[in-house]
């Protein structure tokens, strides 16, 4: 079988995992019984990027067969990614989502939270840190995007960075293609297109991290 990561790019991130911190936890969940067209490619993937380094694990499940175990994890796609730091054994979930392969530039955000997991830090500031480590009620965020798209990746990793200083807050790539359905749902034309709490509110394009937290604020505000 061919495998997806040429050498080079097996070589760069053989020396970015070298630095990892601490144990990092990737689940999978494809489906055998779904119309699931890029489950098997990116399995492939997730096998590739897991074999590079002995601190990142990787947990395979079929969403159907291990339903109990995708819903833990809140996982309703396939295929479905969870990143997340591993702990005894077990993949701590800490919001960080990806529905739909991530290819193309998507990749970047993969490898880009795999990193931050193991770090155990957002990298946001104290400001953004602060409000969000208050917020007491759930929160999601769906970024929209597609694997063609360069401004994409960095939506996608703020929202993990968001979700990654409260576990009541859940971040999730959504690859617009894939997932036609929810796409047309919240009328995604343009990407990247980030939703929050099912469309209470929507921004279109990358932004920088004090607007998407002026948004979530607004949110926040108008749901009390």
């Amino acid at each position: 079988m061919s495998q997806m990561l040429d050498a080079n790019l097996r070589k760069q991130l053989s020396q970015i995992f070298a630095a990892l911190d601490r144990e990092v936890g990737v689940a999978f969940f494809g489906s055998t019984e779904e119309n699931c067209s890029y489950c098997e490619q990116t399995l492939d993937l997730l096998e590739e990027v897991t074999a590079l380094s002995d601190k990142v694990h990787l947990k395979s499940y079929d969403i159907n067969e291990d339903a109990k175990i995708a819903e833990g994890y809140h996982v309703d796609k396939a295929p479905g990614i969870v990143v997340g730091e591993m702990r005894g054994g077990e993949i701590v979930d800490l919001g960080v989502r990806f529905a739909g392969i991530p290819g193309g530039h998507e990749f970047t955000s993969l490898v880009r939270s795999i990193l931050m997991v193991s770090a155990a830090d957002s990298g946001l500031s104290a400001e953004t840190r602060e409000f969000l480590q208050q917020v007491k009620s759930p929160v999601t965020f769906q970024v929209f995007v597609t694997p063609t798209c360069p401004y994409c990746p960095q939506a996608v990793v703020l929202a993990h960075q968001f979700a990654m200083e409260n576990p009541l807050i859940e971040a999730e790539m959504v690859e617009a293609m894939e997932f036609p359905d929810l796409s047309d749902q919240y009328g995604v034309s343009g990407v990247p297109h980030t939703v929050i709490n099912e469309g209470a509110g929507e921004i279109v394009g990358a932004v920088p991290e004090a607007q998407l937290l002026a948004k979530l604020q607004q949110v926040i505000e108008d749901e009390i």
